[in-house]
């Protein structure tokens, strides 16, 4: 593996984009962990659920974390899909990208209702295989 993701399974958007990635990620280089798993705090001690349930957290292979859209650019990379999005990362951007996705992120369960006319909560068929 090259990037763990800790994503929040119960946001339908948060799931929405890590099926996604999941479906484009054909060498099996991303690992997607719920932060709502019983043993995620078990499993990674080091990981802060409480930060990681506001901002989107990544573990790199080399031990490195990444947060908000570092790990998203990062992850789209791994998949050689939505290249456009390493364009968020750029320094006259990065600020303003920064800022939109936290305040996404602050409101992602009405964002998401907002969307797809689901609410927050999870269920067996939403869960990543």
């Amino acid at each position: 593996m090259e990037l763990i993701i800790f994503y929040d399974g119960a946001c339908p958007l948060c799931r929405r984009e890590m099926d996604q990635l999941k479906y484009h990620d054909t060498l099996d280089k991303i690992q997607f962990e719920d932060l709502n798993a019983p043993e995620i705090n078990a499993r990674f001690p080091e990981l802060n659920t409480v930060k990681a349930n506001t901002l989107l957290h990544g573990l790199q292979a080399n031990g490195d974390w990444l947060y908000g859209l570092d790990v998203t650019a990062k992850a789209w990379g791994l998949t050689g899909k939505h290249k456009w999005i390493k364009l968020l990362r750029l320094p006259l951007i990065k600020p303003v990208a920064d800022i939109a996705y936290l305040t996404f992120a602050r409101h992602r369960y009405r964002i998401s209702y907002l969307l797809t006319g689901e609410k927050r909560g999870i269920c067996d068929d939403c869960k990543l295989k």
